[in-house]
């Protein structure tokens, strides 16, 4: 289609004259969103949605657990035995609520990149005692020893006080899950460095000669004497809804927890892995950079 002067018009509805180059300009269609960007902000949608929907459930669960706990001290009334076993079950399945609830809105939050370290000069073995105390009971009601390991050569350092505590609530949640009644559990913690592989290598050295690094990490460990992973499946266990499956025992969750952890772990700089052999129990371990970069911190601040 070609314009001719006669085409536009002035707000006075006098015709405009064209240059010269633009009577066979072709007229372009409006601009239109790309298929791809159509299916990211639906992608994003679907998980405002889902965040939402997930953090209006936190308060009524919280409300419920608040109630729970009074009905179980028996500040209402005395119960039987009945009574405090059934009330137990339900906390317990309160809890597990919650702690889905709180995995997939920080799913939703990783997924859509609004996730941010929030950075602060901490202990970490109080830090982790914290939510060690918390699981306690769940592992005593298993029958499972649970063993605190803190390390007291770890100085206080900038990290993330409940990402921390979420991706160690994440690993001993999937060590509760996986370990039988009568087994044990031990979470630990402990200076380490972590040597990066570079790309250029240093010269070799005789062994004698060489220096003792100072540690720039915290090592954190969570063992469990469970059934183990086969070597195929210890980089899958990470990925998002794998679950490992045992013949005659339901697994529970939702396969996002160790995922989860990852995403957390890598946010911070950090590295997390397992070792294990089947029949022979899993340990996990994740890395926290004892001094994150100035410009990390800065930027999550």
């Amino acid at each position: 289609m070609e314009l001719t002067s006669g085409d536009v018009k002035a707000e006075t509805g006098k015709p405009l004259s064209l240059p010269r180059e633009a009577k066979n300009a072709i007229p372009m269609p409006s601009a239109k969103m790309s298929p791809i960007r159509h299916k990211m902000e639906l992608f994003g949608d679907e998980h405002d949605a889902l965040a939402s929907a997930a953090h209006e459930l936190k308060t009524p669960l919280a409300i419920m657990g608040g109630y729970l706990q009074l009905l179980l001290a028996q500040k209402l009334g005395p119960l039987n035995p009945r009574q405090v076993e059934v009330l137990t079950e339900m906390q317990a399945n309160g809890v597990r609520l919650s702690n889905f609830i709180q995995n997939l809105l920080t799913y939703t939050s990783l997924k859509v990149d609004r996730f941010e370290m929030q950075y602060e000069v901490g202990d970490i073995n109080a830090c982790v005692r914290e939510i060690a105390e918390v699981w306690a009971q769940r592992f005593q009601d298993k029958v499972i020893a649970f063993y605190f390991l803190p390390d007291d050569r770890l100085r206080s350092f900038p990290f993330d006080y409940y990402k921390v505590q979420h991706v160690v609530s994440n690993l001993l949640d999937n060590a509760l899950k996986y370990t039988p009644s009568s087994g044990t559990v031990w979470l630990h913690l402990e200076p380490y460095f972590w040597e990066r592989r570079t790309i250029e290598r240093q010269p070799e050295v005789e062994r004698r000669r060489q220096t003792i690094h100072e540690p720039n990490c915290c090592r954190i460990s969570v063992s469990d004497t469970g059934p183990g992973i086969a070597p195929e499946f210890q980089q899958e266990v990470f990925d998002e809804y794998f679950r490992l499956r045992r013949k005659g025992v339901r697994t529970e969750g939702h396969g996002l927890g160790l995922a989860i952890a990852r995403r957390l772990v890598q946010s911070a700089g950090g590295k997390i892995w397992v070792e294990s052999e089947p029949g022979n129990g899993s340990k996990f371990f994740f890395l926290l950079l004892l001094n994150p970069s100035s410009k990390r911190v800065a930027e999550d601040r």
